[in-house]
């Protein structure tokens, strides 16, 4: 089957096509023929060496849309043709695989894709659209009228959870750079903050009466969580997916809760993110969609660190 293999650790160029065995539903699995997949920054960090979780050479890839090929042993939930989506298991057997023509998967952590999508569409919501309801919904438990600030709100991750914090009932403020200003009303950001010319303390806390926003969502990194200690309310909480650095001696003495937030694989979230999205309340952000062979041109922009929404590719063999 076609694949798009990294034969060693290094930068984007490294992708190259190749023919490599189909894989074959097992015990509890099913073989999806992959029809479109997504890139993610985590992806880059495993392409570049900087997550060990694979060995070389490796297919790479977490989200996956579809049709089921075949059924595997055991496996009673999905019959062949059904359209279906997933994100892979980041480590151990089995893990990535999703930029190739197909993939075998566990049953039980495979969903029916939303049936408003198309696969182009579903490609980009698992992993990313999973770590926003994970963060938002399980971690902050974002309860009605509640002031939530979400960090990149237009990037894959962020773009999830400013829509489903507002679906939670949140007034949302959110971040980005000068050029993703208009996507974050777009995505139905209450208040949108351009980070370069902006303080956002300065506006968490005029639109708060100086009490201080209830959560915050981080998805960028570095020294985010440490500021957000001071525009967050005493007894508030903060949910980051890379990390915190930095002071933070506010958050204990303010009785603050972090949560770190990393995304395990299961098909009962997807199904509760399939509801918001055959509701209307949620629809991924797409930056642009490309041919499986042009996978390296995706990981110049997850390297840049910038940019809109998912980049999602296309298996058009």
């Amino acid at each position: 089957m076609r694949a798009m293999v990294i034969p060693e650790f290094g930068p984007p160029s490294l992708f190259e096509e190749r023919d490599i065995e189909k894989p074959k539903a097992g015990p509890g699995e099913i073989l999806i023929k992959i029809i479109a997949s997504a890139t993610n920054p985590v992806d880059a960090k495993i392409r570049s060496g900087a997550i060990p979780a694979v060995e070389p050479p490796a297919v790479l890839g977490s989200d996956v849309s579809g049709t089921v090929e075949e059924v595997g042993p055991g496996v009673s939930d999905f019959t062949a043709g059904e359209e279906v989506y997933y994100t892979t298991e980041l480590f151990g057997e089995g893990a990535n695989g999703a930029h190739a023509e197909y993939v075998a998967a566990p049953a039980n952590i495979v969903a029916k894709k939303p049936n408003s999508l198309s696969h182009e569409e579903a490609a980009a919501v698992p992993l990313a659209g999973g770590t926003a309801y994970e963060a938002i919904v399980r971690r902050l438990k974002v309860l009605p009228g509640e002031v939530v600030v979400v960090h990149a709100g237009a990037g894959g991750v962020g773009s999830f959870a400013v829509q489903i914090a507002k679906a939670s009932g949140a007034f949302v403020i959110a971040t980005a750079g000068p050029d993703n200003q208009s996507a974050l009303r777009e995505l139905g950001a209450d208040v949108a903050v351009d980070y370069q010319s902006e303080d956002v303390s300065e506006v968490a806390l005029s639109h708060t009466n100086g009490e201080g926003v209830d959560a915050v969502f981080d998805t960028v990194g570095g020294d985010i969580i440490a500021p957000s200690t001071e525009y967050t309310r005493p007894f508030g909480r903060a949910a980051t997916i890379v990390g915190a650095q930095g002071d933070l001696t506010q958050m204990y003495l303010k009785n603050q809760t972090l949560y770190g937030t990393f995304l395990t694989r299961e098909r009962r979230r997807l199904d509760e993110i399939t509801r918001l999205i055959e509701q209307g309340k949620v629809k991924p952000l797409i930056g642009e969609t490309l041919d499986l062979a042009e996978v390296a041109k995706a990981h110049e922009r997850l390297d840049s660190g910038h940019g809109r929404g998912k980049m999602v590719l296309r298996n058009t063999r």
